[in-house]
C-alpha cells in the first residue's frame, strides 16, 4: 500500500488560514465565494426601515458633514445658498443610494457580486479593488479626524496635553505633531474591537449613535448660540460672488455634497442586502439622507457663525478647533461639556468609519481573495492600511485632498453608471444569482475570458469625459468647456458610462436579460452554489426558487 504523503508546512499553514466554504465547490468557485459573499439568508436579514433611518442619522453627524457647507460659504455663497446646495446635493445622493441599494435589498448580494453582472465574473475585480483602495484611504483620514476628538477629550481632563508644549518628533511639513499622532493612534486602537462584530449586528451601534450624537450636536449649538447672544453675522451676510461665478459656485456646492457620497452610492448593496424586505431600504434612505445631512450642516453653519461673535475675526469652521477654544477659556464645567461633545464626535467618527469604510473594504477584499479573507479580516487589513498610509500627509492641504476626492469620484461615478444601467435598463431587474458565482465559460456573466468588454468601454468613456477638466483642476491650462464639464464630474461620468453601456448592449445583446421588469431575488430563500458539472439533476432544479423558474420562462435576449 502506497504511503500517504504528508502535506507540507506551507500547505498546513494555508489550510489553517482558509475560511469555511460550502462543500462541493470547484476551484473557480472557491475564488468567487465564501460565507460573507453568498446571498444573505433569511435569518440574517435583520435590518428594518428604522435601522436604516438610524444608520443615516448616525452617519450624517460627522466632522466632514459639518464642514461641507462651511467650505461653500468660504467659496462665496451665503449661508442659505450653501444650505440649499446641501439639500439638493444630498437629495440627489439619496436617489442614487436607493437605486443601487435596491439591488442588494432585492437579491441580498453585496457590491462585489452585483458588479459581476455588468463587469464580468473576473472583470469585476478592478472596480472592487478601486472601491477597497478608496475605503482604506478614507479609513485613515476619518481615523485621524477621530484622533483630534481624542486629543480634545484628553486635553479636557489634562490641559497639559498640548501640541504646543509636548516635545514634537515630527517635522513641520509632515502635517502632524507628537500629541496629534498619539491621539490618532489611541482612536485607531480603540476602533479595532468594533470591526469584530458581524454586519447584521452592528446596526445596534448606529442606533446608539443616532440618539446620543445628535443630542450632543444640538447641545453644542445651544451652547455656542448662548455664548454669542445670537446666531451671528453670517446669517445676515450676502453672497460674496455674483452672476455666472455665483451659479458655478452653487453647482460646485451641490457636486461637493454628491462627491462626499460617491463611495456610499457604489457600495450601498453591502448594507441593503441585510434588509428584511426591499421596501425597508427605500423610503427610509430616500428621506433620511437629505434631512439628516441638512440638519447637521445647519448646526455647523450656526455654530461657526456664532464663533465670530465669541472670538471675533474669521469664523471657526472646524467644530473641533472651536471646542479647543472653549477648553482654553473655560472652567471645569466647560471642560466637561467639551469632553462630552468630543466623545460624541469620536463616536460619530467611529460609526462612519465602520459603516463607510471598514465594512466596505472588508466586503471588497473578501471578493478579491475569498478563499482566505472574510469581512472581518478585510476590515482589519483596512485598519492596518489606514494607519500605515499616514493620513495626515493628505490633510496638509485641504485643496489637495479635495482635488483627490473629486478625481476619485470620477472613477466611482463611471462604475455606478454601468451598474445602474445594467440592472435597470438592460436586464430590467432580472439576475440569475447562482450564475454570479459560476466560473464556467458557458455562464451568462463570463463574457470574454470573464471580462465584459462593453462595461469597460463604457467605464473608460465616463472617465475620459472628465480627464481634460481634471488636468485643469490640478493647474494645467485647459479649454473652459472642459472645466465646465469637470464641474459636474459625477453627472458627466455617470451619464456617459450609463448611456454608452446601454447603447452597446442594444447593438450587441447580452444573455440573461428580461424583456419586461422582473425582480425575482426576494423569493430565493436557500441557494446552494455547488454544482455537478457532469450531471445536473432534476433535484437541483427543484431547489431553485419559483422566481427563477418564472425568469427562465420569460423571453431572454
Amino acid at each position: 500500500m502506497a504511503e500517504t504523503k504528508e502535506p507540507s508546512a506551507f500547505r498546513r499553514f494555508t489550510d489553517k488560514l482558509a475560511v469555511e466554504a460550502e462543500p462541493g465547490l470547484t476551484t473557480a468557485q472557491l475564488m468567487l465565494t465564501n460565507h460573507d459573499l453568498k446571498p444573505v439568508e433569511p435569518a440574517r436579514r435583520q435590518w428594518g426601515p428604522w435601522n436604516f433611518v438610524g444608520f443615516w442619522i448616525a452617519d450624517s453627524f460627522n466632522i466632514n458633514t459639518w464642514m461641507i457647507s462651511s467650505s461653500m460659504i468660504v467659496g462665496g455663497l451665503s449661508w442659505w445658498q450653501s444650505w440649499l446646495c446641501v439639500w439638493i446635493g444630498y437629495a440627489i445622493s439619496g436617489c442614487f443610494i436607493c437605486l443601487t441599494g435596491r439591488i442588494g435589498a432585492t437579491y441580498h448580494i453585496g457590491f462585489p457580486v452585483v458588479s459581476r453582472s455588468s463587469f464580468g465574473i473576473w472583470g469585476s475585480l478592478w472596480p472592487v479593488f478601486n472601491r477597497a483602495a478608496m475605503a482604506c484611504i478614507w479609513y485613515g483620514v476619518q481615523s485621524y479626524i477621530g484622533g483630534h476628538c481624542v486629543y480634545i477629550m484628553i486635553r479636557a481632563i489634562w490641559k497639559s496635553w498640548d501640541r504646543e508644549t509636548i516635545p514634537d518628533t515630527f517635522t513641520e511639513a509632515s502635517g502632524t505633531t507628537t500629541a496629534d499622532y498619539a491621539s490618532f493612534f489611541i482612536f485607531w486602537l480603540c476602533s479595532l474591537p468594533a470591526i469584530w462584530f458581524p454586519v447584521e449586528k452592528i446596526r445596534h451601534l448606529f442606533t446608539v449613535k443616532a440618539y446620543f450624537v445628535p443630542a450632543a450636536g444640538i447641545a453644542f449649538l445651544i451652547w455656542a448660540v448662548v455664548r454669542a447672544d445670537g446666531i451671528g453675522p453670517i446669517v445676515r451676510q450676502p453672497a460674496k460672488v455674483q452672476g455666472s461665478k455665483l451659479a458655478w459656485q452653487f453647482v460646485a456646492g451641490v457636486m461637493s455634497s454628491i462627491a462626499n457620497f460617491a463611495t456610499l452610492i457604489v457600495n450601498d448593496p453591502d448594507f441593503s442586502r441585510f434588509a428584511a424586505k426591499p421596501r425597508d431600504a427605500l423610503w427610509s434612505q430616500l428621506f433620511t439622507i437629505p434631512i439628516g445631512f441638512a440638519v447637521t450642516s445647519f448646526i455647523g453653519i450656526i455654530v461657526s457663525s456664532s464663533s465670530t461673535i465669541i472670538y471675533g475675526g474669521e469664523p471657526i469652521w472646524d467644530p473641533l478647533v472651536l471646542l479647543e477654544r472653549f477648553i482654553d477659556d473655560g472652567g471645569p464645567a466647560q471642560r466637561f461639556g467639551a469632553f462630552v461633545i468630543a466623545f460624541a464626535f469620536a463616536l460619530a467618527q467611529l460609526g462612519t468609519n465602520i459603516a463607510a469604510n471598514s465594512v466596505s473594504a472588508g466586503t471588497d477584499m473578501t471578493a478579491l481573495l475569498p478563499r482566505f479573507l472574510t469581512i472581518r479580516r478585510g476590515g482589519y487589513i483596512c485598519a492596518a492600511v489606514g494607519l500605515a498610509m499616514c493620513p495626515y500627509n493628505l490633510l496638509t492641504s485641504s485643496n489637495q485632498f479635495t482635488t483627490y476626492l473629486s478625481a476619485y469620484s470620477v472613477f466611482l461615478s463611471s462604475i455606478a453608471g454601468v451598474m445602474i444601467s445594467d440592472y435597470y435598463f438592460v436586464r430590467r431587474g432580472y439576475l440569475e444569482v447562482k450564475e454570479l458565482y459560476d466560473g464556467r465559460k458557458e455562464g451568462p456573466y463570463f463574457y470574454n475570458y470573464g471580462i465584459h468588454w462593453r462595461a469597460y468601454v463604457a467605464y473608460i468613456s465616463g472617465i475620459l469625459i472628465n480627464v481634460v477638466g481634471f488636468a485643469g483642476a490640478i493647474g494645467t491650462d485647459v479649454p473652459i468647456g472642459a472645466t465646465y464639464i469637470y464641474n459636474v464630474n459625477f453627472f458627466g461620468g455617470f451619464i456617459i458610462s450609463a448611456g454608452v453601456y446601454w447603447g452597446l448592449c442594444k447593438l450587441s445583446p447580452i444573455p440573461a436579460c428580461s424583456d419586461r421588469w422582473m425582480e425575482v431575488g426576494d423569493e430565493i430563500e436557500d441557494l446552494r452554489l455547488a454544482y455537478d458539472s457532469q450531471n445536473a439533476s432534476q433535484e437541483d432544479d427543484d431547489d431553485m426558487s419559483r422566481g427563477y423558474k418564472e425568469g427562465h420562462d420569460a423571453k431572454l435576449v
